[in-house]
């Protein structure tokens, strides 16, 4: 297969006892089952038709499988390593599936670009980070920019 990637139907069909056995892709051995599976137009064992990550049949999982990069997947580890989470908002770069991120309203981050974006300082768990005109902001630079404009904020 090309590296581009498709989503395949598969299909579970009763094996006639008048027709000659199919070969399995998977195992190249006959299909003396009752059922066997069609699936890029070949014909598979339901044992022999699994993902390459997590070995579930994928007969079971649902109608459809996906391959990529000689990869037969199932669509959650299709989309764990081969999906996107979208486009970092700090340095617009893609995102990968299975990557950490962090999310502010609507935007999302890798996690080396969530820092401040005057100072860039990082985050720790608990700091406070203010979101203003799709920017972040830790706590200091945030205050700095209220008092400039002409209002202090409200300290409780």
């Amino acid at each position: 297969l090309p590296l581009s990637s498709c989503v395949s139907g598969i299909q579970m069909l009763s094996v006639q006892p008048d027709t000659k056995p199919k070969g399995c892709a998977g195992c190249n051995r006959k299909i003396k089952d009752r059922y066997l599976l069609k699936a890029l137009d070949k014909y598979w064992h339901e044992d022999c038709l699994k993902c390459a990550c997590c070995d579930c049949r994928l007969g079971e999982v649902g109608s459809t499988l996906y391959t990529k990069a000689n990869l037969i997947l199932c669509r959650r580890d299709y989309l764990r390593l081969f999906g996107v989470t979208g486009n970092c908002a700090a340095c617009s770069k893609l995102i990968p599936a299975f990557e950490m991120v962090m999310r502010a309203k609507d935007n999302v981050y890798h996690l080396d670009c969530f820092a401040c974006q005057l100072c860039n300082q990082r985050f720790c768990v608990g700091d406070k980070f203010f979101l203003k005109n799709n920017m972040i902001l830790c706590q200091t630079d945030y205050e700095e920019g209220l008092m400039k404009e002409g209002y202090a904020p409200q300290v409780r």
